[in-house]
Protein backbone atom coordinates (compact mmCIF):
# COMPACT_ATOMS: atom_id res chain seq x y z
CA UNK A 1 0.00 0.00 0.00
CA UNK A 2 0.72 3.26 -0.67
CA UNK A 3 2.34 6.39 1.93
CA UNK A 4 1.56 10.09 1.71
CA UNK A 5 4.28 12.12 2.61
CA UNK A 6 3.05 16.01 3.07
CA UNK A 7 6.03 18.50 3.70
CA UNK A 8 7.82 16.44 1.20
CA UNK A 9 10.23 18.96 0.29
CA UNK A 10 11.74 19.93 3.72
CA UNK A 11 14.58 18.69 5.91
CA UNK A 12 12.23 16.52 7.41
CA UNK A 13 10.56 15.28 4.12
CA UNK A 14 13.29 14.91 1.85
CA UNK A 15 14.99 12.42 4.35
CA UNK A 16 11.81 10.28 4.94
CA UNK A 17 10.85 9.80 1.12
CA UNK A 18 14.93 8.72 0.78
CA UNK A 19 14.33 5.86 3.73
CA UNK A 20 10.82 4.92 2.79
CA UNK A 21 12.00 4.32 -0.64
CA UNK A 22 15.56 2.59 0.45
CA UNK A 23 12.91 0.32 2.90
CA UNK A 24 10.88 -0.59 0.01
CA UNK A 25 7.89 1.79 0.11
CA UNK A 26 5.44 2.37 -2.65
CA UNK A 27 5.69 6.55 -1.67
CA UNK A 28 3.16 9.11 -3.06
CA UNK A 29 3.84 13.50 -1.97
CA UNK A 30 1.91 16.62 -2.18
CA UNK A 31 4.04 19.19 -3.26
CA UNK A 32 3.07 22.87 -3.53
CA UNK A 33 6.41 22.69 -6.30
CA UNK A 34 7.26 19.61 -7.78
CA UNK A 35 10.11 20.88 -9.55
CA UNK A 36 11.83 22.54 -6.45
CA UNK A 37 12.99 19.33 -5.24
CA UNK A 38 14.16 15.91 -7.44
CA UNK A 39 12.50 12.64 -5.66
CA UNK A 40 13.64 9.62 -5.93
CA UNK A 41 12.77 7.36 -8.81
CA UNK A 42 9.41 5.54 -8.55
CA UNK A 43 8.06 8.55 -6.19
CA UNK A 44 4.76 9.74 -7.42
CA UNK A 45 4.34 13.26 -6.73
CA UNK A 46 0.88 15.46 -6.94
CA UNK A 47 1.03 19.16 -7.12
CA UNK A 48 -0.93 20.91 -4.50
CA UNK A 49 -0.55 22.11 -0.59
CA UNK A 50 -2.63 21.18 1.91
CA UNK A 51 -5.37 23.88 1.42
CA UNK A 52 -5.93 23.10 -2.30
CA UNK A 53 -9.24 20.52 -1.64
CA UNK A 54 -9.31 18.89 -4.84
CA UNK A 55 -5.28 18.16 -4.79
CA UNK A 56 -5.41 17.23 -1.74
CA UNK A 57 -8.56 14.49 -2.07
CA UNK A 58 -6.17 13.15 -5.59
CA UNK A 59 -3.18 12.73 -3.50
CA UNK A 60 -5.00 10.58 -0.73
CA UNK A 61 -7.65 8.33 -2.36
CA UNK A 62 -5.87 4.59 -2.32
CA UNK A 63 -3.77 5.83 0.27
CA UNK A 64 -3.15 3.54 3.79
CA UNK A 65 -1.22 5.85 5.71
CA UNK A 66 -0.46 9.73 6.06
CA UNK A 67 3.02 11.47 7.11
CA UNK A 68 1.07 14.86 7.95
CA UNK A 69 3.43 17.45 8.29
CA UNK A 70 2.40 21.35 8.06
CA UNK A 71 5.23 23.91 8.58
CA UNK A 72 4.48 26.78 10.94
CA UNK A 73 2.10 29.57 9.05
CA UNK A 74 -0.37 32.04 9.70
CA UNK A 75 -3.02 29.11 8.89
CA UNK A 76 -1.73 25.82 10.43
CA UNK A 77 -4.59 25.01 12.19
CA UNK A 78 -6.86 25.41 9.41
CA UNK A 79 -4.48 22.74 7.47
CA UNK A 80 -4.05 20.42 10.09
CA UNK A 81 -7.82 20.66 10.75
CA UNK A 82 -8.86 20.28 7.14
CA UNK A 83 -6.15 17.60 6.36
CA UNK A 84 -7.72 15.39 8.94
CA UNK A 85 -11.13 15.71 7.87
CA UNK A 86 -9.77 14.72 4.64
CA UNK A 87 -8.19 12.29 5.61
CA UNK A 88 -10.88 10.65 7.29
CA UNK A 89 -13.23 11.28 4.38
CA UNK A 90 -10.71 8.91 2.05
CA UNK A 91 -10.99 6.10 4.97
CA UNK A 92 -7.65 7.06 5.92
CA UNK A 93 -6.96 5.43 9.40
CA UNK A 94 -3.40 5.46 9.80
CA UNK A 95 -1.17 8.65 10.35
CA UNK A 96 2.14 9.36 11.47
CA UNK A 97 1.93 13.34 12.85
CA UNK A 98 4.79 15.46 13.34
CA UNK A 99 4.03 17.51 16.56
CA UNK A 100 6.66 18.95 18.89
CA UNK A 101 8.10 18.70 21.98
CA UNK A 102 6.27 19.86 24.99
CA UNK A 103 3.10 20.86 22.60
CA UNK A 104 0.65 20.37 25.79
CA UNK A 105 3.10 22.78 28.20
CA UNK A 106 4.06 25.39 26.00
CA UNK A 107 0.62 26.30 24.94
CA UNK A 108 1.05 30.30 24.71
CA UNK A 109 3.25 29.32 21.74
CA UNK A 110 1.06 29.60 18.61
CA UNK A 111 2.61 26.42 16.99
CA UNK A 112 2.63 24.54 20.11
CA UNK A 113 -0.51 25.29 20.87
CA UNK A 114 -1.54 24.13 17.29
CA UNK A 115 0.16 21.06 17.14
CA UNK A 116 -1.31 19.77 20.28
CA UNK A 117 -5.08 20.68 19.15
CA UNK A 118 -4.09 18.54 15.73
CA UNK A 119 -2.79 15.65 18.56
CA UNK A 120 -6.71 15.96 20.30
CA UNK A 121 -8.07 15.93 16.95
CA UNK A 122 -6.56 12.70 15.89
CA UNK A 123 -7.53 11.14 19.46
CA UNK A 124 -10.98 12.52 19.01
CA UNK A 125 -11.15 11.19 15.63
CA UNK A 126 -10.26 7.65 16.06
CA UNK A 127 -6.70 7.54 14.17
CA UNK A 128 -4.62 5.05 14.81
CA UNK A 129 -1.32 7.46 15.15
CA UNK A 130 2.30 7.96 15.43
CA UNK A 131 2.82 11.40 17.09
CA UNK A 132 6.29 12.17 16.83
CA UNK A 133 7.44 15.12 18.75
CA UNK A 134 10.56 15.98 17.87
CA UNK A 135 12.65 18.76 20.20
CA UNK A 136 14.81 22.02 18.66
CA UNK A 137 16.13 20.85 15.17
CA UNK A 138 20.20 20.52 15.21
CA UNK A 139 19.79 21.39 11.83
CA UNK A 140 18.33 24.87 12.31
CA UNK A 141 21.47 26.22 13.05
CA UNK A 142 22.43 25.95 9.58
CA UNK A 143 21.06 29.78 9.34
CA UNK A 144 23.17 31.28 11.91
CA UNK A 145 26.47 29.24 10.95
CA UNK A 146 28.07 32.68 9.60
CA UNK A 147 27.42 34.26 12.76
CA UNK A 148 29.16 31.26 14.66
CA UNK A 149 32.26 31.01 12.38
CA UNK A 150 32.71 34.44 11.77
CA UNK A 151 31.63 36.35 14.39
CA UNK A 152 32.82 33.90 17.21
CA UNK A 153 28.90 34.62 18.76
CA UNK A 154 26.40 31.70 19.34
CA UNK A 155 23.38 33.67 18.85
CA UNK A 156 20.63 31.37 19.47
CA UNK A 157 18.96 32.46 23.18
CA UNK A 158 18.18 28.43 24.43
CA UNK A 159 19.26 29.43 27.87
CA UNK A 160 20.37 27.05 30.88
CA UNK A 161 18.13 24.88 31.34
CA UNK A 162 18.94 22.76 28.65
CA UNK A 163 17.69 21.72 24.65
CA UNK A 164 17.83 18.25 23.89
CA UNK A 165 18.53 19.30 20.42
CA UNK A 166 17.70 16.72 17.41
CA UNK A 167 18.74 15.50 13.96
CA UNK A 168 16.10 16.06 11.34
CA UNK A 169 17.98 12.68 10.32
CA UNK A 170 17.01 11.24 12.93
CA UNK A 171 13.77 12.69 13.10
CA UNK A 172 12.91 10.89 9.38
CA UNK A 173 14.53 7.43 10.07
CA UNK A 174 12.15 6.77 13.22
CA UNK A 175 9.49 8.62 10.99
CA UNK A 176 9.85 6.08 7.92
CA UNK A 177 10.24 2.95 11.09
CA UNK A 178 6.35 4.18 12.33
CA UNK A 179 4.87 5.12 8.92
CA UNK A 180 5.77 1.23 7.97
CA UNK A 181 5.14 -0.55 11.20
CA UNK A 182 1.53 1.21 11.00
CA UNK A 183 1.19 0.39 7.36
CA UNK A 184 2.18 -3.43 7.48
CA UNK A 185 0.28 -3.44 11.05
CA UNK A 186 -2.81 -5.84 10.63
CA UNK A 187 -5.20 -3.70 12.39
CA UNK A 188 -5.49 -0.60 14.09
CA UNK A 189 -2.49 0.31 16.64
CA UNK A 190 -2.96 2.29 19.82
CA UNK A 191 -2.15 5.95 19.51
CA UNK A 192 1.42 6.07 20.38
CA UNK A 193 3.21 9.61 21.67
CA UNK A 194 7.14 9.62 20.79
CA UNK A 195 9.95 12.46 22.43
CA UNK A 196 12.47 12.79 19.34
CA UNK A 197 15.36 14.51 21.27
CA UNK A 198 19.19 13.76 20.62
CA UNK A 199 21.39 12.57 22.54
CA UNK A 200 22.42 15.63 24.65
CA UNK A 201 21.23 18.28 26.42
CA UNK A 202 23.10 21.08 25.57
CA UNK A 203 22.55 24.81 27.10
CA UNK A 204 23.78 28.06 25.38
CA UNK A 205 27.23 27.60 27.40
CA UNK A 206 27.51 24.05 26.29
CA UNK A 207 27.24 25.03 22.28
CA UNK A 208 28.98 27.67 22.28
CA UNK A 209 31.75 25.31 24.05
CA UNK A 210 31.25 22.72 21.43
CA UNK A 211 32.30 24.95 19.00
CA UNK A 212 34.97 26.77 20.33
CA UNK A 213 36.47 22.79 20.53
CA UNK A 214 35.64 22.52 16.68
CA UNK A 215 36.92 25.67 15.43
CA UNK A 216 39.74 25.93 17.41
CA UNK A 217 38.88 29.21 18.41
CA UNK A 218 36.99 30.97 21.23
CA UNK A 219 32.99 31.38 20.44
CA UNK A 220 31.20 32.77 23.45
CA UNK A 221 27.22 32.16 24.28
CA UNK A 222 25.17 35.27 23.43
CA UNK A 223 22.77 35.18 25.86
CA UNK A 224 19.14 34.90 27.02
CA UNK A 225 17.85 38.08 25.22
CA UNK A 226 14.44 37.24 23.10
CA UNK A 227 13.69 40.90 23.30
CA UNK A 228 16.89 41.24 21.22
CA UNK A 229 16.24 38.19 18.96
CA UNK A 230 13.06 39.11 18.12
CA UNK A 231 14.05 41.94 16.85
CA UNK A 232 16.43 40.28 14.77
CA UNK A 233 13.85 38.16 13.25
CA UNK A 234 11.89 41.06 12.40
CA UNK A 235 14.32 42.24 9.89
CA UNK A 236 14.04 39.54 7.35
CA UNK A 237 10.44 37.47 8.53
CA UNK A 238 6.76 38.41 9.24
CA UNK A 239 6.32 40.84 12.49
CA UNK A 240 3.91 37.62 13.57
CA UNK A 241 6.48 34.76 13.09
CA UNK A 242 9.19 36.91 14.96
CA UNK A 243 6.61 37.12 18.03
CA UNK A 244 6.20 33.48 17.48
CA UNK A 245 10.14 32.58 17.73
CA UNK A 246 10.30 35.08 20.57
CA UNK A 247 7.40 33.25 22.69
CA UNK A 248 9.32 29.79 22.05
CA UNK A 249 12.49 30.82 23.10
CA UNK A 250 11.30 32.39 26.26
CA UNK A 251 9.81 29.11 26.71
CA UNK A 252 13.34 27.46 26.24
CA UNK A 253 14.91 29.94 28.81
CA UNK A 254 12.66 28.95 31.42
CA UNK A 255 11.89 25.67 31.12
CA UNK A 256 14.19 23.96 28.40
CA UNK A 257 12.96 20.75 26.77
CA UNK A 258 14.28 18.00 28.71
CA UNK A 259 13.89 14.49 27.71
CA UNK A 260 12.17 12.22 29.64
CA UNK A 261 13.76 9.20 31.25
CA UNK A 262 13.88 6.59 28.86
CA UNK A 263 13.59 8.81 25.73
CA UNK A 264 17.24 8.67 24.23
CA UNK A 265 17.41 4.65 25.38
CA UNK A 266 14.48 4.23 23.16
CA UNK A 267 15.22 5.73 19.87
CA UNK A 268 18.80 4.48 19.86
CA UNK A 269 16.99 0.86 20.33
CA UNK A 270 14.68 1.92 17.64
CA UNK A 271 17.30 3.13 15.28
CA UNK A 272 19.86 0.48 16.01
CA UNK A 273 22.83 3.26 16.32
CA UNK A 274 23.38 6.57 18.42
CA UNK A 275 21.59 9.60 18.39
CA UNK A 276 23.34 12.05 15.50
CA UNK A 277 25.01 14.44 18.39
CA UNK A 278 25.31 17.95 17.80
CA UNK A 279 29.11 17.85 17.89
CA UNK A 280 28.64 15.54 14.86
CA UNK A 281 27.03 18.50 13.09
CA UNK A 282 28.99 21.40 13.74
CA UNK A 283 32.05 18.96 12.60
CA UNK A 284 29.96 18.07 9.53
CA UNK A 285 29.20 21.33 8.21
CA UNK A 286 32.58 23.57 8.73
CA UNK A 287 34.51 20.20 6.96
CA UNK A 288 32.22 20.21 4.15
CA UNK A 289 31.98 24.46 3.77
Amino acid sequence: MTILVTGASGRVGRPLVEQLVKRGASVRVLTRDPAKTKFPAGVEVVQGDLLDIDATRSAMRGIRTLFLLNAVTGDEFAQAIITLNLAREAGIERIVYLSVIDADRFVNVPHFAVKFGAERMIQEMGFSASILRPSYFIDNDLTIKDVIVNHGVYPMPIGSKGIAMVDARDIAEVAALELIRRTEAPGKLPIETINLVGPDTLTGTDVAAIWTEVLGRPVVYGGDDPTAFEQNLATFMPKWMAYEMRLMVERYVSDGTIPETGDVARLTKLLGRPLNSYRDFAKRITTTA
